[in-house]
């Protein structure tokens, strides 16, 4: 039976955005060329247990998208692609920008991005505890050999951060790479990328080296972006140690297009062009290596992996009526260390995560806004942090039964300090201030994290589990440390979630089919309430089923889909709101989610794909009384092989010319959007070399 195995790829800074113009978000991902060949195909997963598993077996919600279903889809954005997963949502901002939904609202503030594991390889892409809601443009997704994505709490082997899910982004493997080539991409508004793949190998070493180098200048006014890709692969094969080492580089420079503002004004089709803020802008530089060692040992397999990564980025904060200018950064260094042994009957899967962090942050303004929101420094600390965990997960099985059992312990520690005076950063005549300075301390938190699988498989094709696990997250360092409207300290336990998921995997002559229901609800959740104060101790309720069905239908056509029913609202009273809320929907969260792909291939040469994509209704306001309408998306693909060496492909997206926001919003007293853009085309040329 042939696998779908990571496939080299080439990383390159040189032109960015076109990788998802349709999209596939189904739970198999196939090659078009093996249309005729589906039953023989497995794919392939290490996300949920840490160790390579088909999907077929996996009890747990886990999505890939593959190589050959990255490069078909070859969009502008990682939403096009993650959005078709079922039960995920990534909201577009504008240029690279993006917020996350997975089983979840779309979740915005200090505290959002830390509901979601973003990794490469299993490596977070940004430190514990200071995380970035556009974090995935740091990685080099565009060549990745697979995308994985894990829906629901993942704390028990990945910790803080895994609480709603993870995006687990796959390098290639340099021994098993796709041919070297090049590929030129053209579209809308002066887009252009070129990617570049080059691979060696011997018996006991390859080489991999992956870029893409992307400029667009923007559907609005002064708006677009530069952004360059490049990642180094480099195994080795020994007779005691194998070693995979990586380094990830990305350089975005990005002139932002703010909300444009008015009831429904995306539909206006002059208004929706212009940018209110062309001032506005993002630079962010980033990188990432480890060094991964495996070999056998005892009757088992040890894993070390040393890593660093280090972050930087300046943006202006044009969300913000006072715009003013945020600087970060932070340099990690951390050591993941894993042991896979059968030991009293069972499969056991145990580790080490280490990580140190040292950050700084800064927000200053040229000008006052009001006495309230001061020009100067508003705030400047380091933060030295450590996270350090201990987990193990083992896997007993009896027969057509198994059960999983897990459990992490994780402990974090922030070291804060105050480069300014502590206190108020207005003039002493101010009563309240919106920007307060906490003094030099100390905190640390700890968590533990268990997960229980129950899985019966009657036959080969038939698997059904349920799984009873709980995610937690410490709280972001920004949650603790800046701080507004004269308050002085934070009192914070663990943001946790406990989780029940019912699910079926199916899979027989050419249908394949997951369905997944789940109940979760969250305690301590961290809000800016009414005063503008950092408070803990809301609740949230997440419930909601999910199907993801692929049918071969013939031959030539195949078809796939992803459904999602959910429901995320309040559980409680939260001061959020000068009214009641409990009970109501949590704003930024569609009820339906839908996705179906048609892909129709008559030869080895021609296919054509159909992509369309419903986003239902959502309110705005946590009181219910903004809404949203949803909108419908229809993409088109058509790929045609010229020869041995050359293909060529065109994308159309939004074939209908819908006019959609992106993403909805209601602040500051009034309506606001990003503009989803018209129909529009890109054009690819790869070369095989």
């Amino acid at each position: 039976m042939a696998v779908i195995k990571p496939k080299a790829s080439l990383y390159h800074p040189l032109l960015t955005p076109l990788l998802v113009g349709l999209s596939i978000s189904t739970l198999w991902s196939f090659d078009t060329q093996a249309m005729t060949d589906e039953d023989d195909l497995e794919v392939i997963s290490v996300t949920a247990s840490k160790r390579l598993q088909t999907l077929n077996e996996i009890p747990a919600s886990v999505s890939v998208i593959n190589t050959e279903t990255l490069a078909r889809i070859e969009g502008q954005h990682i939403n096009q692609v993650l959005s078709r997963v079922a039960g995920t949502w990534i909201s577009r901002g504008n240029g690279q920008e993006h917020l996350t939904a997975i089983r979840s609202p779309v979740l915005t503030g200090a505290g959002g991005c830390g509901a979601f594991f973003m990794a490469l390889d299993g490596i977070a892409l940004r430190a514990p505890g200071f995380c970035n809601a556009n974090q995935l443009f740091d990685a080099n997704s565009e060549q990745a050999a697979r995308i994985e994505v894990l829906k629901g709490p993942a704390s028990t082997l990945y910790g803080t951060n895994a609480v709603h899910g993870a995006i687990n982004i796959i390098s290639p493997d340099a021994f098993n790479p796709t041919r070297n080539n090049i590929g030129l991409q053209l579209g809308a508004y002066d887009f252009a990328r070129v990617s570049t793949q080059l691979n060696w190998q011997n018996e006991t070493q390859a080489f991999s080296l992956m870029s893409n180098l992307t400029q667009e200048d923007g559907y609005q006014t002064e708006s677009g972006y530069d952004q360059q890709k490049v990642t180094l692969i480099y195994q080795q094969r020994t007779t005691t140690w194998n070693n995979k080492t990586l380094i990830d580089i990305a350089n975005l420079n990005q002139e932002t297009a703010g909300f444009i503002r008015g009831f429904e004004s995306y539909k206006d089709e002059n208004f929706r062009k212009i940018n209110p803020n062309p001032e506005a802008f993002r630079d962010a530089k980033s990188l990432r290596a480890y060094s991964q060692f495996t070999r056998a040992f005892g009757d088992g397999t040890l894993s070390l992996k040393p890593y660093l990564r280090w972050n930087e980025m300046q943006f202006l904060q044009h969300f913000l009526p006072w715009q003013a200018l945020e600087e970060n950064s932070h340099s990690s260094l951390g050591l993941q260390a894993q042991y896979d042994i059968d030991f009293a009957g069972a499969n056991w899967v145990t580790g080490i995560d280490i990580d140190a962090t040292g950050a700084n942050l800064t927000e200053t303004q040229a000008q006052a806004f009001s006495p309230s929101i001061p020009a100067g420094n508003h705030y400047d600390y380091d933060v030295d942090a450590r996270a350090i965990a201990a987990y193990a997960q083992a896997n007993w099985q009896w027969q057509n039964w198994a059960l999983s059992l897990g459990g992490r312990f994780e402990r974090t520690e922030y070291d804060y300090d105050n480069l300014l005076s502590d206190g108020s950063a207005c003039d002493a005549s101010v009563a309240v201030c919106r920007f307060t300075r906490p003094s030099d301390q100390k905190l640390s938190f700890s968590a533990f994290s268990p997960a229980l699988v129950l899985e019966y498989q009657p036959t080969e094709d038939l698997l059904t589990y349920t799984k009873i696990s709980q995610g937690f997250r410490a709280p972001e360092a920004t949650e603790l440390f800046r701080l507004q409207d004269n308050q002085i300290s934070t009192d914070f336990e663990e943001v946790s979630i406990d989780a029940i998921e019912f699910g079926l995997r199916y899979n027989l002559d050419g249908h394949s089919l997951h369905i997944a229901a789940y109940d979760m609800q969250k305690d301590n959740v961290i809000i800016r309430d009414t005063n503008r104060q950092n408070i803990a101790g809301g609740e949230t309720s997440h419930r909601g089923l999910e199907i993801e069905y692929l049918w071969q239908v013939t031959d030539v056509l195949r078809i796939s889909s992803n459904l999602t029913w959910q429901k995320h609202s309040y559980a409680s009273d939260q001061a959020i709101s000068n009214v009641s809320i409990k009970g109501n929907r949590v704003d930024t969260s569609p009820d339906r989610l839908f996705g179906l792909q048609a892909l129709w291939q008559p030869n080895e040469k021609l296919s054509a794909e159909f992509a369309w994509q419903h986003l239902s209704k959502y309110y705005l306001d946590p009181e219910n009384t903004a809404e949203y309408d949803g909108h419908s998306l229809l993409d088109l693909t058509f790929r045609y092989v010229i020869s041995e060496r050359l293909s060529a492909k065109i994308n159309i997206l939004n074939i209908t010319d819908e006019d959609y926001a992106e993403r909805a919003d209601f602040a500051f007293g009034g309506y606001r959007y990003f503009v989803g853009q018209p129909r529009r085309a890109f054009v690819s040329i790869k070369w095989i070399l």
